[in-house]
């Protein structure tokens, strides 16, 4: 299978009208999420051939059947809910595209996803403040990164792609312009906090990018996650932290200091607020959960 960024094959063994459908579902996405679905389309792809089954005419007992190997190997109901999710996203593109009649996945049973119950590592205040601490202490680079994504809440391809020239002064706030999901611009006002580890990390120059390894190159998701880990390390963090789980802990914190959920979503730029609600790991915290009304004292 090609994609139509790269041209590189997926799977080989298909027919070309396979190809093209998969190559145009693809086109309409770029960066990670680009690369997301084009894991999940090759991993289904690949267990197509693998059982003889007919990518443009499978039926959804067939995808029923997708459904179970998935499970059989492992994966989390979050997992299995994505990698289904972009296989019946491509074929309701396949539906209107004039390819086939009808999408097979419309009506498979998707796995149910208890996002309450899923383990998804947030930064108690205290804990962040020692790791930005600790940024500090390592670097101008790794300062920036942690307050970009722990203070702002960007996402970490967001705050790796930023450049000098992305910062701009307006009506009295420094503004840093980023492209984001899908490509939909945004201009974030800088708190005082990350505009001078900003500044202390662009060190005067007037190009190129914001964050750079210690090399002098443009920091990556790689770079910026192996930076992370090393600061969590020295800020005696024992949990894994990633760098979407700083995103995670901005979202957080707001809510839990009072932030309404539209002002949030807003903040982290989702479509949906059921988006930002996912982020909310602190509704199973006991500390902010309304105190159970005590027993009526009933009259002798």
């Amino acid at each position: 299978m090609t994609t139509s960024t790269t041209g590189s094959e997926l799977v080989p063994g298909y027919l070309d009208v396979t190809r093209l459908v998969v190559a145009s579902f693809l086109a309409r996405y770029r960066g990670p999420t680009l690369t997301a679905y084009t894991q999940d389309l090759k991993a289904y792809l690949g267990w197509c051939l693998a059982y003889d089954r007919e990518v443009l005419a499978v039926t959804r007992g067939e995808l029923e059947m997708y459904v179970r190997y998935l499970e059989s190997r492992g994966y989390a109901a979050a997992t299995i809910a994505r990698r289904f999710g972009t296989v019946s996203t491509s074929y309701k593109y396949a539906v209107i595209d004039g390819v086939i009649p009808a999408n097979p996945a419309a009506a498979v049973t998707r796995p149910k996803v208890a996002w309450e119950g899923q383990k998804r590592t947030v930064l108690h205040p205290l804990e962040f403040a020692a790791l930005l601490a600790a940024a500090r202490t390592s670097g101008p680079n790794d300062h920036a990164l942690v307050c970009m994504l722990g203070m702002l809440g960007l996402r970490v391809s967001e705050a790796c792609s930023t450049d000098i020239t992305d910062i701009r002064y307006e009506a009295g706030y420094e503004l840093l312009h980023v492209l984001g999901k899908g490509a939909k611009p945004a201009d974030i006002p800088l708190p005082i906090p990350v505009l001078r580890a900003v500044r202390e990390a662009v060190d005067g120059r007037t190009t190129g990018p914001i964050l750079r390894t210690r090399t002098g190159r443009r920091m990556d998701r790689a770079g910026a996650s192996r930076a992370l880990t090393r600061v969590a390390h020295a800020a005696g963090i024992t949990r894994q932290i990633s760098p979407h789980g700083l995103r995670r802990t901005f979202c957080t914190t707001g809510l839990v200091a009072g932030i309404g959920i539209r002002d949030m979503q807003y903040a982290m730029r989702h479509a949906d607020p059921r988006t930002t609600m996912r982020y909310d790991t602190a509704r199973a915290n006991l500390d902010v959960m309304p105190p159970t009304p005590s027993r009526p004292t009933w009259p002798a």
